[in-house]
């Protein structure tokens, strides 16, 4: 039985949902107004000043919740890119996101985004905030499956960082680039396991970090300053070495939401501070496992390149992501929830 809306007023957001390794993406097809701006990233300051009710009305509850990440497709500047996007969450807009980027290959081929899709692979050129990222989608009779991205070039920015932790006093981090920003610890500083220990103990413990590196680090990037800013940070089981087993790690970004994947970007800004401390070699590849619910990506550095002044390497990473659900969202006017709200 076909399932529709009865007669209602108010605007509808049309949406598909998929997952990458556990963490939620919800694709935004259609209810948008026109995103102005010359650029991608200039349509990243334009939704933020004029469109952000739209995002909370997606991201939060009723129709989201608090750990929800959701996709805007845009039109690219850039001639070489099948797609632009906007990625978005609980607090507002990153720069990066691989989950995503991973859901939105097979996205980009399934609706018809890349006009002749190829056996074995389809190359997808997504332009994100921090620049183009190139995505390879498995495609055979009609069907695509596992995706791989190239990232953007991802950098160690400092190593071996102190900075004063409320409640923890001072404790050492790494930090890194992967397309944004993460500060890096391991969480037995904190007594803790990425794998066992609780939710809640490696938030509080993750969120300090952040507002600590935020507060005393100041981060620049060689191209634009609106990639400059601490995304969030990465509790690891301090396993960096390189070895055949995986190593795990969880994520806890933006306003304490935590990823349930082991993060693309994530992966991409660990694999640049492995290669930068000569822990890894070109082309070795690692597995990452997220701490929330075991999913798995791979990730190895491909090849040398400059940002900047910085050692870059451009970083692959592959993984997996499914459909969930394709959805139809409404705004009634008279309800006074209508733009969501956020329950912590």
């Amino acid at each position: 039985m076909e399932t529709k809306l009865p007669p209602h007023a108010g605007d509808q957001l049309s949406v598909v949902d998929m997952h990458a390794g556990g963490e939620p993406l919800r694709i935004i097809r259609g209810g948008y107004p026109e995103v102005k701006g010359d650029g991608v990233l200039s349509k990243r300051r334009y939704v933020r000043e004029h469109l952000d009710h739209l995002r909370k009305a997606l991201m939060h509850e009723p129709r989201g919740h608090y750990d929800m990440y959701g996709a805007l497709v845009v039109d690219s500047e850039l001639p070489e890119a099948d797609l632009g996007v906007l990625f978005m969450h609980n607090e507002g807009y990153s720069t990066m996101c691989g989950h995503a980027v991973i859901a939105l290959g097979r996205y980009a081929v399934d609706y018809g985004l890349v006009k002749e899709p190829r056996s074995p692979e389809t190359q997808v050129n997504i332009h994100c905030p921090c620049g183009l990222v190139r995505a390879f989608v498995e495609y055979s009779r009609g069907k695509t499956g596992a995706v791989r991205f190239l990232s953007v070039p991802a950098f160690a920015f400092a190593t071996g960082v102190t900075v004063a932790v409320e409640r923890f006093g001072q404790v050492t981090v790494d930090i890194g680039y992967g397309g944004a920003f993460y500060a890096f610890v391991d969480a037995q500083r904190f007594g803790l396991d990425v794998t066992a220990s609780r939710s809640r103990d490696l938030v509080d413990a993750a969120a300090a970090v952040t507002s600590a590196v935020k507060s005393q680090v100041k981060l620049h990037h060689p191209t634009s300053d609106d990639l400059a800013f601490l995304y969030g940070t990465i509790l690891t089981d301090g396993k960096d070495d390189y070895s055949s087993e995986p190593t795990a790690n969880i994520c806890v970004f933006a306003e304490a939401q935590v990823d349930r994947s082991p993060t693309g970007s994530g992966v991409t800004a660990r694999v640049a501070l492995q290669y930068h401390k000569g822990l890894i070699q070109l082309n070795q590849s690692r597995t990452f496992q997220s701490g929330a619910t075991g999913s798995r990506f791979t990730g190895k550095a491909v090849e040398e390149v400059k940002c900047g002044d910085f050692k870059a390497v451009v970083v692959e990473v592959a993984g997996r992501a499914f459909y969930t659900g394709v959805s139809c969202f409404v705004q009634e006017p008279e309800d006074e929830l209508m733009r969501g709200f956020l329950l912590k």
